[in-house]
């Protein structure tokens, strides 16, 4: 075996067992949600962000707090209300007096953590929430012609409430495209309900431990965009985000009817990066289309706009990437 090789498989055999420790860390204290875990991981190696939907009580806030534990990360908590202004967000110069001269200083907002939790981000409004855009795009943040960059790995974890619910805004389609998944948070089973049980109203409850270091996140993402990838897989994909829009010829029957517009290249580039991610954690340096199949609905089911008549059936994205999969041939 050559030294390449085995430098290789090393590579890959260190990350996959880092990626687990910090997955079953994280289900130390989040139960039930072995799912969502792996996609907010993934969403962090990938170098984006995430998005969870589900209605309050569900564990996002825990979700967020103890992956920044587990990685040694700063932490921020904003949440969002309908009276929060972009100031609030990213920081504001204030008069400061020194020495009987006055001088303006630039405060930082809550933005400047490494892992930032935008909790019920579709309470505030559209303003607001575009406040987020230059962060999770550029990592960095511009006051008054002053550009401040953020301290890597920047991630931002944003929740939000169903739409149907009482006060909330939809995210703008722009903001909506900077993250890398949207995961939906579903109600508990029966036995994950005992054990959060167990766990919360006992004398005694669990705390995460530091598993993996900051420094090591941002070697892992080097590691994942070195993961190669075939043309045919890599086809594969392109032609997966082009069957979302109802305009193209790979557009299957539900994308013409009920689609508005399809998925960006942002999408894809998630999808890419996320099966990368899923072949290292299943051991492989090769991406497969199993891996496609496995991210394409986190990846792209909040790029897709769907029409009138979608939005009046109540079709899910996921319905449409589900035809899309099943009808998209791998040569």
């Amino acid at each position: 075996m050559s030294t390449a090789v085995a430098n290789v498989e090393a590579s890959v055999a260190s990350f996959t067992t880092d990626l687990r420790r910090l997955r079953d860390e994280i289900g130390t204290m989040i139960v039930g949600q072995e799912t969502i875990v792996e996609g907010v991981v993934m969403c962090l190696l990938g170098g984006g962000h995430a998005l969870l939907e589900g209605v309050p009580g569900l564990g996002k806030t825990m979700l967020v707090r103890t992956l920044a534990e587990t990685i040694a990360a700063s932490f921020s908590r904003i949440q969002f209300t309908p009276d929060l202004m972009p100031a609030d967000i990213v920081g504001t110069n204030v008069i400061v007096e020194e020495n009987g001269m006055k001088r303006f200083e630039f405060q930082k907002g809550p933005i400047f953590a490494i892992i930032v939790l935008a909790d019920e981000i579709n309470r505030a409004t559209p303003k607001t929430q575009s406040a987020l855009l230059e962060a999770m795009s550029e990592g960095s943040v511009t006051v008054s012609k002053t550009t401040y960059r953020l301290e890597k790995p920047f991630f931002v974890l944003a929740t939000q409430n169903p739409l149907e619910m009482e006060g909330t805004y939809p995210l703008p389609e722009a903001q909506l495209d900077r993250f890398f998944f949207k995961l939906v948070v579903q109600f508990p089973d029966r036995e994950a309900l005992h054990t959060i049980i167990d766990r919360t109203t006992a004398d005694t409850s669990p705390k995460p431990q530091v598993v993996i270091e900051k420094a090591r996140i941002l070697e892992m993402r080097d590691l994942v965009r070195k993961v190669p990838l075939s043309r045919q897989i890599q086809d594969y994909a392109v032609r997966v985000v082009l069957a979302t829009h109802p305009e193209n010829p790979e557009a299957t029957a539900m994308s013409k009817q009920f689609m508005r517009y399809g998925a960006s290249p942002r999408g894809l580039q998630a999808v890419i990066l996320a099966a990368k991610i899923r072949a290292l954690l299943e051991g492989r340096y090769a991406v497969a289309i199993d891996d496609i199949r496995h991210v394409a609905q986190p990846a792209l089911r909040h790029r897709m706009i769907m029409n009138f008549e979608g939005e009046a059936e109540g079709i899910e994205p996921d319905a449409i990437i589900a035809e899309i999969l099943k009808s998209t041939k791998e040569v």
